[in-house]
């Protein structure tokens, strides 16, 4: 039951699981942190290092603030949980997860969102318009996938996959946003900077788009080489992001 507390599995998996364990709980209370949570709904996994081809998901009926690195539950590729533990997951929810860890080996960590900017944005034909130094930066790394209802049909996945290619973050029409990094840090900072991007579309668009600045495509090619740095944003972040946690949504990492 999600009574907010769950027994200590650290003595029992191993120290690279623990990690990653600790690594994705801080993510979901990260996203509750920034408001960005659907209720229960929406999910984060990552992939357990190791052979087994395992992954860990949130378990159902959890608030994103509750999360903690023991409650985490492990499953398999179909999305079969591969542990002791009374807690269930919503099998819908991990059809996109499964989806991308399965044809990306670069997707450690997949993030999944259904803020209000990101919704907005997704629902727009334009999709992400560089108006933003945000959007400037990630445009080119964004892909597409219309919305073929709740993710319930396994035959999407292909779809899925094949609309996000090697890239990093994604909009799916009428949903949501999407972030894949090989680390923890790597998806928040793409998710971060998209989520801020989607904010700043929305509020631009508010008053109408007769009146929008879009960069010159002189400065967006010139954003899109600067973007190059990402990587070492996202590693100068996060343990910043930890230190915050630990200061207002301590007890992720237990």
């Amino acid at each position: 039951m999600a009574d907010g507390s769950a027994p200590s599995l650290k003595s029992r998996v191993s120290d690279a699981e623990w990690q990653v364990r600790v690594e994705l709980a801080a993510l979901y209370r990260l996203v509750a942190l920034h408001g960005w949570d659907d209720m229960i709904f929406t999910h984060i996994s990552a992939r357990v290092p190791g052979p087994e081809h395992h992954f860990l998901i949130n378990p159902y009926g959890w608030y994103f603030e509750e999360m903690t690195a023991s409650c985490l539950v492990k499953v398999d590729l179909d999305g079969k949980i591969v542990q002791d533990t009374q807690s269930f997951i919503n099998p819908a929810g991990f059809t996109i997860h499964s989806a991308v860890h399965a044809a990306r080996e670069d997707a450690h960590f997949v993030l999944h969102l259904h803020t209000t900017a990101g919704v907005g944005v997704a629902a727009q034909q334009e999709g992400l318009l560089p108006i933003g130094q945000n959007a400037c930066l990630l445009q080119h790394q964004v892909a597409y996938h219309g919305y073929e209802g709740l993710a319930l049909n396994h035959d999407e996945r292909e779809r899925l996959v094949a609309d996000l290619g090697d890239k990093p973050l994604m909009l799916l029409r009428n949903h949501g946003t999407l972030a894949v990094g090989q680390t923890a840090a790597a998806a928040w900072i793409g998710m971060f900077f998209l989520e801020r991007a989607c904010a700043q579309q929305v509020a631009a668009l508010s008053g109408g788009r007769e009146h929008v600045l879009i960069a010159p495509d002189a400065a967006q090619e010139e954003t899109k080489q600067q973007g190059g740095g990402l990587p070492f944003v996202a590693a100068l972040a996060w343990p910043g992001a930890l230190r915050m946690l630990d200061r207002k949504s301590p007890g992720y990492d237990v």
